[in-house]
């Protein structure tokens, strides 16, 4: 009988954002900096353009503080009897309250937006230009600190979007404030408010869909589950694969446990080693638990007990 786990080197297991700790804080930093200028000249120009912008940035704030808080939590934590695989889950709840937040967010301005189109007000256009020029360089700072880290970390990723809306968002807010200088057509700013929010709420519900996956353990859309079946089964000595689970722990660490029957002792050993090195390297499995039963012999004892059978086959 053979029972053998997988847990990955010491580079993978800085996966899951840890790695962009440091880009995030001065992110944090930065943009929460901004967020005081963006909104106190949002109130003096009374431009709704620039207010979403600076809720937008404010979400950036909270958003980018709990991704650093998550990374920083997971990367503290003890594996103890209540949290064996850490808690790396913290990015991922980070990612979801994001989204979550910035869906109100959008939606508020899409209400406010809808009021004043209806009531135009007086908008100071030029020094909504001056503060929205500077946002734009912040955006733009704060996307390049992100962009590599979005690709591997969706605690990051949400960070990221955020900055990536809230940039588009500087882009309106200058053409909106061009537009009201030259031409005096005030409905502009209300209309570049609507524009902003519709431009967010996909990009959120993408987000929120991605973290909601992975906290349901549902398997990556990348892996197909009967793929890994199929290779599996073809490994010498292998009769049977069978309670194949794969789900994702954290960003970039996919996890995965499975039972194998064979035929031959003496095979046991070897389709174990080989099963562990196909899931690593053939489908990025690098946090894997194997089981190796002997067919027609004594199997797996928690397999049998969950299952409800004896764990000796010759009672059964």
């Amino acid at each position: 009988m053979g029972h053998d786990h997988e847990h990955g080197s010491a580079a993978q297991a800085q996966r899951g954002g840890s790695r962009y700790k440091k880009r995030l804080l001065w992110s944090f930093a930065i943009v929460g900096g901004y967020f005081v200028v963006e909104l106190v000249g949002g109130l003096l120009t009374n431009s709704l353009a620039l207010l979403s912008d600076a809720g937008h940035m404010f979400t950036d704030v909270l958003g980018l503080g709990m991704a650093a808080a998550a990374i920083h939590a997971a990367e503290r934590s003890k594996r103890d009897g209540q949290h064996t695989f850490g808690m790396y889950r913290l990015e991922v709840l980070a990612a979801l309250a994001n989204a979550v937040l910035l869906f109100g967010v959008a939606l508020y301005i899409l209400y406010e937006a809808v009021q004043r189109i209806s009531e135009p007000q007086d908008v100071m256009s030029l020094p909504m230009l001056v503060v929205a020029v500077i946002g734009l360089l912040v955006n733009i700072g704060v996307f390049l600190l992100l962009r590599e880290g979005a690709k591997e970390s969706i605690n990051v990723e949400g960070a990221y979007l955020e900055v990536l809306a809230d940039l588009f968002g500087s882009v309106g807010v200058i053409v909106a404030a061009v537009v009201m200088e030259v031409t005096e057509f005030t409905l502009v700013d209300p209309i570049f408010g609507v524009a902003i929010g519709l431009m967010v709420l996909p990009r959120t519900w993408r987000l929120g869909k991605k973290a909601l996956r992975i906290l349901m353990q549902a398997a990556p859309p990348s892996v197909a589950l009967e793929d890994i079946e199929e290779a599996l089964g073809t490994i010498v000595g292998v009769d049977e694969v069978h309670d194949l689970h794969v789900w994702t722990l954290t960003s970039g660490m996919e996890v995965a446990t499975v039972h194998l029957r064979v035929a031959d002792r003496l095979r046991m050993p070897e389709a174990l080693a080989e099963a562990r090195e196909m899931l690593s390297h053939r489908f990025s499995v690098d946090h894997a638990t194997v089981q190796v039963e002997l067919s027609g012999g004594a199997v797996c004892e928690s397999f049998c007990e969950r299952e409800g059978h004896p764990s000796d086959p010759t009672k059964a």
